[in-house]
């Protein structure tokens, strides 16, 4: 497996990413890890691979989009010293074209989607061993619904971006697709964005499968 020991793994995104993770707050609960593919991925290498001491890092905030991403990427990536990154946005960079369609301030366009994605990357590779980018996802089986067409385009330049820079990619659309063919999309999302338990199970596997993960 490419994760090594020791190795300090930050997951940084939207609410896909957060998924009610609980801060450090007062006498209130802490959750570091929250309820999703994070948390799924955590126990998973701590109960396989205990030996490795992975430590993993949830650094998701509900409604980011990837500007949201660059305004916090010193203190929430780089300051944390990472030794693998993950990093899945541009769910909201989309969905606010969609739900929000007269506040224009609110949307992402594909190229300055890019543009920043590209430029994080490119600052933060020569400082930790590797980088995974997964794309965002749409749970539309209909890829000419305007929407799921959309997020295969921001899904395209994740793919490029992720290749120009030699990291791992990961296409969690193709792994919902699959999914897909035999369920519909509610059993997957009520939303069709926020995925329930199988979903993130879905997210977890396909990450894993990507850093070399075995049983």
């Amino acid at each position: 497996m490419k994760l090594e020991k020791n190795d300090k793994l930050v997951m940084i995104g939207d609410s896909i990413t957060d998924c009610d993770r609980k801060r450090p707050v007062g006498e209130g609960l802490f959750d570091p890890y929250g309820r999703g593919y994070v948390s799924i991925v955590d126990g998973l290498l701590t109960t396989c691979y205990p030996e490795l001491a992975i430590r993993i890092a949830n650094m998701g905030i509900s409604g980011n989009t990837v500007r949201d991403l660059a305004a916090r990427w010193q203190t929430d990536v780089l300051d944390l010293k990472p030794d693998w990154l993950s990093v899945m946005i541009g769910t909201n960079d989309v969905w606010r074209q969609f739900d929000q369609p007269t506040i224009k301030e609110s949307h992402v366009y594909p190229e300055e989607y890019e543009a920043t994605l590209d430029e994080l990357v490119a600052k933060t590779k020569m400082h930790v061993k590797g980088i995974v980018l997964m794309t965002p996802f749409y749970l539309e089986p209909n890829r000419q619904d305007k929407m799921r067409a959309t997020m295969d385009r921001y899904g395209d330049i994740v793919r490029q971006i992720a290749e120009r820079h030699g990291t791992l990619f990961v296409d969690t659309q193709a792994a919902f697709d699959k999914v897909l063919e035999h369920l519909y999309p509610a059993a997957l999302a009520w939303d069709r964005v926020h995925p329930n338990m199988a979903g993130h199970v879905t997210l977890a596997r396909a990450f894993l499968q990507s850093v070399g993960f075995r049983w």
